[in-house]
């Protein structure tokens, strides 16, 4: 089983992206590590072999942050999108406070983002 360092900010981050489709991709990335771990040869200290575990639970963490670092770029495009066409019809202070603050993603900047 893995528990992540990090989980309750990855957790926050998937609840805050627009598309349920998203949360749910990402919520079976995170999961799929634990089914996968349970037929996975572990490796031997002895003979200095880490096994296959570490090297699915790298593939694993890089999955995961490619994920979500690439539905954040996405969540982040829709969102500029989003606050454009409602500046042509809000004015644009009512936009900025009372609205964009409700869709914005967690501050966190996970691995590989810029």
């Amino acid at each position: 089983h893995i528990d992540l360092v990090e989980r309750e900010v990855l957790r926050d981050t998937i609840a805050a992206l627009l598309l349920e489709e998203w949360k749910n991709d990402m919520d079976r990335e995170i999961e799929a590590i634990n089914q996968s771990l349970s037929t996975t040869f572990a490796g031997d200290e002895f003979y200095d072999d880490e096994g296959e575990k570490a090297e699915a639970v790298r593939r694993w963490i890089r999955s995961v942050l490619h994920k979500i670092v690439l539905y954040k770029a996405q969540h982040h495009s829709y969102l500029n999108e989003a606050a454009t066409t409602l500046q042509l019809a809000l004015p644009q202070d009512i936009v900025i406070k009372d609205v964009l603050p409700f869709l914005e993603l967690p501050s966190y900047t996970f691995e590989g983002e810029e």
